[in-house]
């Protein structure tokens, strides 16, 4: 199984013309945040593929769709213009789990707190999240012999990628979201990558983090 990993960069060999050919043998695509609601569904109408998706801590002109209570505080566009939130065809993962087909796949949407700015989380205000979801992941490990695939984030983990500046620290309770349920994948963006030496995948336990910055393609088969 092939998956397309995408974030935080709109990515020219993901808008293009060749998308179709380029990706053809995709089933799954994951957004890790920080794109516009109208590339994604430029990539959904192309592949005709489920298409998951977080928020960041920005691009969140379309949160409140999503996340009933927020207002649309934000005034910055998608490059593609203002494309209502619902009609994208993207699935919000935010702090929800879910079945497709036979992946099992999870969310957590937000950065962790460093300034006032929306959608953005103390590690114990986003320990919490994970403990809701908590009893749909059991349920998983009844029924499907596993607690779940893929965790898709949108911030990484404390001390895998992150750096050390507020902006960019990772989350710690996402360590112990991989040690207790041992996703065979955690995908998150947030963590710009300018050189191609720059590691884009680390293994923490059972798990394997990817960085998802611009596009990525994971194959379950390869990555076994």
């Amino acid at each position: 199984m092939k998956i397309l990993c995408v974030s935080d960069q709109i990515d020219p060999l993901v808008y293009s013309g060749t998308i179709k050919e380029r990706f053809a043998d995709v089933e799954y695509v994951l957004s890790a945040g920080d794109l516009p609601m109208d590339y994604l569904g430029f990539i959904v109408s192309c592949l005709n593929k489920p298409l998951f998706f977080v928020f960041g801590n920005h691009n969140l002109q379309s949160l409140h769709h999503f996340r009933p209570g927020y207002e649309d505080r934000f005034s910055e566009k998608g490059v593609f213009g203002n494309l209502d939130a619902d009609s994208s065809g993207a699935i919000h993962l935010g702090f929800k789990t879910r079945k497709e087909g036979s992946l099992l796949v999870a969310g957590l949407d937000g950065s962790l707190r460093y300034n006032k700015g929306k959608n953005q989380y103390s590690d114990f205000e986003m320990f919490l999240n994970m403990l809701k979801m908590a009893p749909r992941l059991y349920l998983n490990r009844i029924f499907y012999g596993r607690y779940l695939d893929i965790l898709l984030t949108h911030a990484p983990p404390e001390g895998i990628h992150d750096k050390s500046d507020p902006c960019h620290r990772g989350f710690r309770c996402l360590l112990w979201f991989m040690r207790t349920f041992k996703p065979r994948y955690l995908v998150h963006g947030h963590i710009h990558l300018y050189d191609l030496n720059d590691v884009r995948s680390t293994r923490y336990g059972q798990t394997l983090v990817v960085n998802a910055y611009s596009h990525y393609i994971i194959d379950t088969g390869a990555n076994a």
